[in-house]
C-alpha cells in the first residue's frame, strides 16, 4: 500500500494529538538586517534602545522589525543594557496578610502598577512571611532578576533594604526606617492623627483613648506620636492600647480599654481595620457610638464607609503612595536625584462615629 505525506492540517492535527504544539520560528537578528539592508551591529543598537543610529537607518530597522514579527530576546537584552525591565516590591509580610480584608495593600499595588505599566516597566511583587522567604526574595533581587526594589509595610527590624543598598541595588521605601539610608516616602501621620484628636477634645469627650499600631514600625510610632502631642495641653491622661492593624486585634484592644478605663467617651484607632473591630468590641459591650464612645479611624478605606455607624477617619493617600514610591524608583533608574523623604498630606473626613 502506497504511503502518502502528510498534509499541514493533518501534521498540525498529529502534532496536538502527540501533546506537542507547532510553533514558529522568531526571525533573527541577521534577519532583520538582511531586510533592513543595514549590519547586524545596527539592529541590535537600534532594538536595544541606544541612540547613536541615524534617523534613517533606525526607521529602515523598525519598519522590518515590524513587518517580521521581531521581538528581542529578554535575556539577550538585559546582557546587553544591564537592565531587566522589572522592578519588585516587597512587602515584608505574610500573603495571608497583604491579600485579606486590609485594602492598603491593593491600593499601594495599584499605585505602583500604574505607574510602571505607563513607563513600560513589568512589576515584580514579593512577599517575605518566613525567613526562607526572605532568603529567596533577597537571593532573587541581588541576582539581578529586577533593575531596583521598593518596600512597603517595613518593621524597624528588616535588613533587607540596607542589604540591597550596599549590593548596589537601587531602593526606595514606604516608610522611614532608623537605619537605612534609602529615601522614603510617607504621609504626614502626626499631623493627621493631631487633627483627630484636636476634634475629639473641641467635641467635649473628656477621657480620649487610642489603639496604637505595632512600635516597631515608623506608621504605629507617628500615630501613637500625634495622639499624646494633641493630648498634652489638655491635661488629659494618655491611654494607650496597642495593635497589630488587623481588625481582630482592635476587637481585643478595645474589650482590654473597656475593662481597665469603663469611663471612657472617645477612642483613636490609628487604622480603620482596627476601628472595624472597635466598634465590633463596642456593640458588644452595649454602648453607643458616638453616644457613648466616640471612634476615629484612620487610612479611609472602602470599609470605612460601610461600618456601622459610618467610620470618621483620617485620610492617607494610599494610590498616591504608591505611584509616588515608583515615580522616585524610575527616576534612580533614569539616572536623576530624588529626595531623601517625601512627606504626602492627609485629611479628616467627617462620618457618623465622631
Amino acid at each position: 500500500m502506497r504511503q502518502t505525506e502528510p498534509g499541514p492540517d493533518e501534521t498540525t492535527a498529529r502534532g496536538l494529538r502527540g501533546g506537542q504544539v507547532r510553533r514558529e520560528r522568531r526571525p533573527t537578528l541577521e534577519e532583520v538586517a538582511e531586510r533592513a539592508g543595514v549590519s547586524r551591529a545596527t539592529v541590535s543598537r537600534v532594538v536595544n534602545g541606544q541612540t547613536s543610529v541615524a534617523e534613517p537607518l533606525r526607521k529602515a530597522v523598525e519598519a522590518a522589525a515590524a513587518e517580521m514579527g521581531y521581538v528581542p530576546h529578554a535575556a539577550a537584552r538585559s546582557l546587553v543594557t544591564h537592565r531587566t525591565d522589572s522592578i519588585a516590591l516587597i512587602v515584608p509580610e505574610s500573603p495571608t496578610r497583604v491579600f485579606s480584608d486590609d485594602q492598603f495593600f491593593p491600593s499601594v499595588i495599584r499605585g505602583v502598577a500604574t505607574e510602571l505599566d505607563a513607563a513600560g516597566k513589568l512589576l515584580v511583587l514579593m512577599t517575605t512571611g518566613s525567613n526562607e522567604g526572605r532568603a529567596r526574595v533577597e537571593r532573587y533581587a541581588i541576582g539581578g532578576h529586577v533593575d531596583g526594589v521598593m518596600f512597603a509595610s517595613l518593621h524597624d527590624a528588616d535588613p533587607l533594604p540596607e542589604l540591597m543598598l550596599r549590593r548596589g541595588v537601587p531602593v526606595v521605601c514606604n516608610g522611614f526606617l532608623p537605619h537605612s539610608s534609602a529615601p522614603w516616602i510617607d504621609v504626614d501621620h502626626v499631623g493627621g492623627v493631631r487633627t483627630a484628636v484636636e476634634h475629639l477634645i473641641a467635641a467635649g469627650r473628656r477621657k480620649i483613648a487610642t489603639i496604637t499600631g505595632p512600635q516597631d514600625m515608623s506608621a504605629g510610632r507617628a500615630r501613637l506620636e500625634g495622639y499624646r502631642r494633641a493630648l498634652a495641653p489638655t491635661g488629659q491622661r494618655a491611654v494607650v492600647a496597642i495593635g497589630d492593624f488587623t481588625a481582630q486585634s482592635g476587637v481585643e484592644a478595645m474589650r482590654q480599654l473597656l475593662a481597665d478605663e469603663p469611663d471612657l467617651d472617645a477612642v483613636f484607632v490609628a487604622s480603620d481595620l482596627m476601628a472595624h473591630g472597635a466598634l465590633t468590641a463596642l456593640r458588644e459591650s452595649g454602648r453607643t457610638v458616638p453616644g457613648d464612645v466616640a471612634v476615629i479611624g484612620f487610612d479611609d478605606i472602602a470599609l470605612a464607609s460601610y461600618c456601622e455607624p459610618p467610620l470618621t477617619t483620617v485620610r492617607q493617600p494610599i494610590t498616591e503612595i504608591g505611584r509616588t514610591l515608583a515615580r522616585h524608583m524610575l527616576r534612580l533608574l533614569g539616572g536623576e536625584e530624588v529626595e531623601s523623604s517625601t512627606i504626602l498630606p492627609t485629611e479628616l473626613v467627617m462620618r457618623d462615629s465622631a
